[in-house]
């Protein structure tokens, strides 16, 4: 306004060499600003495409595979003892591995005695040492995901990681991406392969870790012919393979030819690793140096090699708080074969000293991670332990903290901070619940059935199925255990079908609750537009126990036909099938006969 004043000041005193000047000095101005205000659109123009360019590559990664291994990798390598395992990074064979001729390199070892954690630092020193135009990718194998670790999605995990590491390559999995999308499909196993082989040959040379290959699964033959894809693709180009692994007969056959690198705890690194492991011992401990010393040797002499077994030594110290009891477990510590065995057993003792609800709490705990038919999530196990028989929602205040549910698990549990799973601490801990869990605690099932189809029957899922693709995934975040309880509560009721069985059948019973049970277990992991909607709309409860193999509820369901529940066991979903047509594709024999 006072810059209009002075212009028409001006034109009044009639100076017009002035009032020239002005006006350009003002369209000077005027240009200046229009040039900024024109840079910093484009500048935002930039930020949004950025943006949805960053969206997009990040939308394909996930679909390439929802696998985070870098996390777990990074979960794992933040419990290494500083300084251990320098001795395998410095072994003939692991340099010979890096950069000489041996492109194959097994190292198996006993359980417990660290090859995850070598794996990992294998990983780690990887990632420090090579140079950007060489490609790494790594699998973490794990007996309780085999549902998801079939070779398909093993190999796009590999190659997720490799496109990961360089943006440029994107478009090389792009078109794979586009065509699929539109047509809501998956690539082929040979798809994935040429793409991996393809992605392998833009770098100079390419390092694949697999860990744990013993804990992948290989009764439809995923194991054998991961390896055989593997070398196939080191057949084609230049790719360094090294495999873990417990001394499996059918494992160690495949690598017979290959250059072999035992894992094993040494001395020195058990020692490393008690002593990282002494300031969160008892004060008894902590501030006897010449006790501490005891307890180092002590557990160095009883581990043979197993860093596992040094563990469970360290934990069983942790609840004695004067000397003459520390001493007393050390003289008692066990060796050999069957020294797990004994650990866990003290382990389960010590659970057992606790007070009724830690007591309790543990049991509860420890079935859910052992029978669970995938790894959970704190945050799902938290919710399960919340629910009790009879609830209609999950109360919040009935909520356990992390923190103090692995306080009474004795060591036995523990949670990876990045991925945040919870889970036991070895493959030999879950091996052996499996073995005792029945006599321990034999109404285990029962329990986590009941959960699951107190969950599922909540208030809040009653108005059935989700009718669009952001409905069903608000219904996912904000109910946590959905997705456990609702794709696998049948195969924690199978076991329990008698004793559970009026529960299930009032769930079963109930048009809406099975409507949203049917659209949760129908929906693939992979999204494209409309993709919550492909499933069969008007299932009967016949319909899903048939289609996953509950033989005494579909019996039940016949019996229980009357005028609120009339059953016609030919009666049709929306895709036309009957009970008897799901039960068939789905392999369930008995459930066919019965229909």
């Amino acid at each position: 306004m006072e810059r209009l004043k002075s212009l028409v000041s001006i034109a009044l005193e009639m100076d017009h060499r002035k009032l020239s000047d002005a006006i350009k000095d003002d369209t000077t101005s005027i240009r200046a600003s229009a040039i900024a205000i024109e840079a910093g659109i484009n500048t935002l123009h930039t930020a949004v495409r950025d943006a949805q360019s960053l969206q997009h590559y990040q939308a394909i990664l996930e679909w390439l595979s929802p696998t985070d291994f870098p996390a777990q990798q990074h979960d794992i390598i933040s419990r290494r003892q500083e300084g251990t395992a320098q001795w395998f990074l410095d072994s003939a064979e692991f340099k010979e591995w890096l950069q000489g001729s041996n492109k194959t390199l097994f190292c198996p070892g006993i359980p417990g005695a660290g090859k995850t954690m070598m794996a990992a630092i294998t990983i780690e020193h990887l990632c420090r040492t090579a140079q950007p135009e060489v490609g790494l990718a790594y699998l973490f194998c794990n007996y309780n995901s085999q549902v998801n670790q079939s070779v398909h999605g093993l190999l796009s995990a590999l190659l997720k990681q490799l496109v990961q590491s360089r943006m440029d390559l994107i478009a090389l999995v792009k078109h794979l991406y586009d065509h699929h999308w539109k047509q809501k499909s998956r690539p082929s196993l040979d798809e994935i392969f040429t793409a991996l082989s393809t992605i392998c040959s833009y770098y100079v040379g390419v390092y694949f870790v697999v860990d744990a290959l013993d804990e992948c699964s290989d009764q439809d033959g995923t194991r054998s012919r991961l390896v055989e894809k593997l070398h196939d693709l080191q057949a084609k180009t230049n790719v360094r393979l090294l495999f873990t692994s417990r001394f499996i007969p059918d494992v160690t056959e495949k690598f017979r030819s290959d250059p072999v690198l035992e894992v094993r705890a040494s001395e020195e690194d058990v020692k490393r690793f008690v002593a990282g492991q002494i300031p969160r011992l008892p004060k008894c401990i902590r501030c006897d140096r010449e006790l501490a010393l005891t307890v180092q040797s002590k557990i160095v002499e009883a581990v043979d090699g197993m860093f596992l077994l040094a563990r469970l030594h360290v934990d069983s110290l942790q609840d004695k708080r004067i000397k003459p009891k520390v001493l007393s477990t050390l003289e008692k510590l066990t060796k050999g074969a069957a020294a797990l065995d004994e650990a866990y057993r003290g382990a389960i003792k010590r659970i057992e000293e606790q007070l009724a609800e830690d007591r309790s709490l543990a049991r509860r705990t420890i079935a859910w991670v052992s029978y669970a038919q995938r790894p959970l999530t704190s945050q799902e196990l938290c919710h399960a332990l919340a629910i009790e028989p009879g609830d209609i929602e999950l109360y919040s205040d009935n909520a356990y903290d992390v923190e103090d549910i692995i306080s009474v698990c004795a060591g036995l549990v523990t949670i990876d901070e990045e991925s945040n799973v919870i889970r036991l601490v070895h493959y030999t801990t879950q091996e052996y619940f499996e073995r005792i869990r029945s006599d321990w605690n034999p109404d285990a099932q029962e329990e986590i059935a009941t959960t699951c189809l107190t969950y599922l029957a909540f208030d809040t899922f009653r108005s059935g199925s989700c009718p669009s693709d952001e409905k069903f995934e608000e219904r996912i975040r904000e109910n946590v255990l959905l997705d456990y309880a609702g794709r696998h509560w049948a195969e924690h009721v199978r076991p329990v079908e008698a004793t559970i069985s009026k529960l299930a059948l009032a769930f079963l019973q109930n048009p809406v609750l099975v409507s949203c049970c049917t659209q949760l277990i129908s929906v693939g992991r992979y999204k494209y537009r409309g993709y919550s909607q492909r499933f069969p709309q008007a299932t009967t409860g016949l319909h899903l126990s048939a289609r996953l193999g509950l033989v005494l509820l579909s019996r039940l369901i016949f019996t229980a036909d009357c005028e609120d529940f009339p059953i016609d066991v030919d009666s049709k979903d929306k895709y036309g099938r009957t009970p008897l047509s799901w039960a068939a594709e789905n392999g369930h024999e008995a459930v066919v006969k019965l229909l």
